[in-house]
């Protein structure tokens, strides 16, 4: 399939949502998925006999399950799809992969294998173009040590596309969400505004190669580091936005984060896009569910939305320090906000 023939079609638009902002509104998730937990459902014991021991499973919404098993080993296991959040068939293909890959390693994991997850309204949308979404999300795979093997595609309204990802990690090194401790500082490892800039590609037909460069950067190397440097507690930043994703580590590690705003980084053309209008309603859905637990200071509405912009591959939130990321906030004592922009 040629360049133009991929531009011709603006998958977009077969879209109501996009990217990580098309997910179940945060509130009404938890809701759902409250009594699966075993440990807040005395009524839902662990399945038996089981193999192995679940560790990090529903209880505080990791990013991946983690199942102890023999030799010291852990297995992790993880799924993420979504809309197209770009028309470029292949850079979709890519941003969707390297997100699916992220679950893993924001848990300290390695992944090992991904299965594709494909719905593709093959009525009205080349299957060359669906082609081009599996090459692009092989390629990412391959670039971080992870074999393919198939999957499972259906017939459906709008195209949906991602993997499900099974990796290897230690029992005893995990990055956990619950794992945050007063005194340590917060650190993010890209900048923030995939989201905003997303959004006004599908309204115009803009392309930001700024953005499609942080969503298919790997966070390989950033699990990797944080691990070495001793860190302990770790997720990433994706269509919950920053404030979502710092708020569900401070409230599982009973601390409160506080974000020195002014020292988060922006894409370029991220507040522009904001002002513009260019807001999803994924984010909106972000900053509707931390506000009664957040305590905004001085800041207004633009900076709240850029910190609530629902992210999709974006970086890791790390409760620790490591080169290349910078320092965005700390975590304290428990205050009465769980959230404090200062």
């Amino acid at each position: 399939m040629t360049t133009t023939e991929r531009a011709a079609t603006r998958l977009t638009r077969f879209a109501r949502g996009g990217g990580c902002a098309c997910k179940i509104p945060p509130g009404e998730l938890e809701s759902i998925v409250a009594e699966l937990s075993a440990s807040r459902a005395g009524d839902v014991p662990p399945p038996e006999p089981a193999y192995g021991e679940l560790i990090i499973g529903l209880d505080d919404g990791d990013d991946a399950a983690v199942i102890a098993i023999e030799d010291g080993r852990a297995v992790v296991a993880t799924a993420d799809f979504f809309t197209p959040v770009v028309d470029d068939p292949y850079d979709w293909g890519r941003i969707a992969a390297t997100n699916a890959l992220s679950d893993v390693y924001a848990v300290g994991g390695t992944p090992v294998v991904a299965v594709n997850l494909l719905t593709w309204p093959r009525r009205t949308l080349s299957i060359d173009l669906a082609r081009e979404v599996l090459r692009g999300g092989l390629d990412v795979a391959r670039s971080a040590g992870c074999h393919v093997a198939g999957g499972h595609s259906v017939d459906g309204p709008e195209p949906v596309y991602g993997m499900a990802v099974t990796g290897l990690a230690d029992p005893e090194r995990l990055l956990r969400i619950d794992a945050g401790r007063a005194g340590q500082p917060i650190s993010l490892t890209k900048p923030l505004g995939v989201g905003v800039l997303n959004n006004r590609h599908k309204a115009t037909g803009e392309v930001f190669p700024q953005a499609v460069e942080v969503m298919t950067t790997l966070n390989r190397d950033a699990s990797l580091t944080a691990l070495a440097a001793g860190v302990r507690c770790a997720t990433d930043v994706t269509g919950f936005g920053l404030l979502g994703h710092l708020y569900k580590l401070a409230r599982a590690s009973g601390v409160t984060a506080v974000v020195d705003v002014a020292a988060v980084p922006y894409l370029e053309g991220a507040r522009e896009a904001v002002r513009d209008g260019h807001v999803s309603g994924g984010t909106r859905r972000n900053l509707t569910w931390v506000a009664p637990r957040l305590d905004a200071g001085r800041f207004g509405e633009e900076d709240l939305l850029l910190l609530a912009d629902a992210q999709t591959s974006g970086g890791m939130l790390i409760a620790g320090e490591i080169p290349g990321a910078p320092v965005v906030g700390e975590l304290v004592p428990r205050e009465a906000a769980v959230l404090r922009l200062a």
